[in-house]
């Protein structure tokens, strides 16, 4: 018995990317960003004419953005990038799951990749760690992502 497997592959010089950053905590969005970017050029061999960055003030900002970059049909998938770190108030919580609630959201409407990379961390040695230290560098894996969707999706 044949089975049908369908995989992305990282390759897609074809992909035309936007990446939406948050400006708040902009210390470790950059990381991510660079993270991001190198991963688009090098694995993905995606040409720096195809990649848009879109600087937002925040996370909560992130979501519009990203659903108006879908909207203008110019992109193949969308990479959000920021870093919501846990405080002494509610405003955290409040932040990071409307963040999330609003990327599923689009992502779902509009059926081009919207990958999360932004972080949500309870302290900033954590968002360290995941901007390009031990854990690695979640804008790396959230441009991974969208490059695997970007050809998952082409081959449905």
């Amino acid at each position: 018995m044949s089975v049908n497997k369908i995989e992305g592959i990282l390759p897609c010089p074809q992909a035309r990317v936007a990446l939406v950053v948050s400006r708040f905590n902009s210390f470790i969005c950059e990381r991510l960003l660079e993270g991001a970017l190198d991963t688009l050029k090098r694995e993905g061999q995606v040409p720096e004419e195809q990649i848009t960055v879109i600087h937002v003030p925040g996370a909560i900002e992130i979501p519009l953005t990203c659903q108006k970059a879908c909207e203008s049909k110019n992109y193949d998938a969308v990479i959000a990038l920021g870093c919501v770190i846990r405080g002494s108030t509610y405003h955290f919580e409040v932040v990071a799951n409307e963040c999330a609630k609003g990327l599923s959201q689009v992502n779902l409407k509009y059926g081009i990749p919207v990958t999360n990379g932004v972080l949500t961390t309870d302290n900033l040695d954590q968002a360290v760690q995941r901007a390009g230290s031990k854990m690695g560098n979640k804008g790396s894996e959230a441009a991974a992502s969208a490059l695997e969707m970007i050809n998952v999706i082409a081959q449905l």
